[in-house]
């Protein structure tokens, strides 16, 4: 836990002889004021079980944050979480889960935005013993190509549930958790936090189990500047390699190095099976190009990440680039960001 957090408690039932009672923390980070998480606060107030949830907001200094009394009003309570410069995303993370309240925690982003009913259908499944629950991820600039080849590789497994059930892991980002499941990791939580997917196989690994439900969904702001992509890319591979061989032996990562251009192939033969699965066969032609260049910065950096067993610059580029996605969109994709709002309610 950072030395120079400090949390400003409030709440929006103080006036109530008893607690509140939440069901959810929700968790946001921002890295300067209220303006980069405006978008999804919106969001969030449209919940439907708004009234069950608590706002944890961590930001770098509570006088910079300009928040204002509407801006968490509706919500049964909010937290402020003082940290000073976030260098890592996933180390703010987990002090805001040891701040949160609810029984269940959720990380949404400043560029992915809930239907009216995620939060309610994530809370109901949390009723049932599922550690983890996820909502469909739905592509929220799909315009271009360079759009739908990073949503495909980053949320393909998410996007073609027409019905819930059991699944071996969910979303990182925008999915649900139970607290105690992840208090678990102890001194390692920050860590595990770098890589979903290596936290969530372990988690498995523990005998958790996952959920996705398919009535909860989110809209995801995908980068569409090629060049800014292929940087992405390279670090979330290299990230991602990282984390996932910390305990392997040196000859298992050589084996996987020497492997690494199997990956691309593998994971583009199931990216495709998915795009036909939701009948977007279509968009073939003009993506398979970037996607398969960018299949092979992905797999540079998990080369990279297995035989060096160092992460690099990833953790902080990787961090930075989750916020302020405008920098990373096509103009025709930053005008979809102030009719957000629109394109959640006609397609929910």
């Amino acid at each position: 836990m950072p030395e120079n957090q400090n949390i400003i408690n409030n709440t929006n039932a103080d006036k109530r002889e008893r607690l509140p009672i939440y069901d959810m923390s929700v968790i946001l980070i921002t890295p300067d004021n209220i303006d980069t998480i405006y978008t999804t606060i919106q969001a969030l107030k449209r919940q439907t079980a708004r009234d069950r949830l608590e706002l944890v907001i961590i930001c770098p200094l509570n006088k910079d944050l300009r928040l204002a009394n509407s801006d968490v009003e509706g919500f049964a309570g909010y937290q402020i979480l003082e940290m000073g410069e976030i260098t890592s995303t996933a180390v703010a993370r987990e002090a805001g889960i040891h701040t949160a309240k609810a029984p269940v925690i959720v990380f949404p982003e400043d560029h992915c935005f809930p239907a009216s009913t995620w939060a309610e259908e994530l809370i109901k499944r949390h009723r049932e013993p599922w550690t983890g629950v996820g909502p469909v991820v739905c592509n929220a600039n799909p315009a271009t190509a360079v759009s739908w080849a990073n949503f495909l590789l980053e949320y393909g497994e998410w996007i073609a549930f027409k019905s819930s059930g059991t699944i071996h892991h969910i979303p990182g980002h925008n999915g649900s958790y139970k607290r105690d499941a992840l208090l678990e990791y102890g001194e390692r939580l920050a860590d595990m936090l770098e890589a979903s997917s290596p936290m969530q196989w372990e988690m498995a690994n523990r005998g958790h189990s996952f959920y996705i439900e398919a009535n909860a969904k989110a809209y995801h702001l995908n980068f569409s500047k090629i060049f800014d992509s292929l940087l992405h890319r390279f670090y979330a591979g290299r990230l991602f390699a990282y984390r996932r061989s910390q305990d392997w032996s040196m000859c298992k990562r050589l084996l996987y190095f020497v492997g690494y251009p199997l990956i691309p192939l593998v994971r583009l033969v199931r990216i495709l099976r998915t795009v036909c699965q939701i009948k977007k066969k279509c968009l073939i032609p003009k993506m398979l190009p970037i996607l398969i260049i960018l299949l092979i910065f992905d797999g540079v950096g998990e080369m990279m990440g297995y035989i060096t067993g160092k992460a690099g610059r990833a953790v902080r580029v990787i961090s930075d680039r989750e916020f302020h996605h405008e920098r990373f969109l096509v103009d025709e994709d930053r005008k979809l960001i102030s009719n957000i709002d629109r394109l959640i309610s006609q397609t929910r």
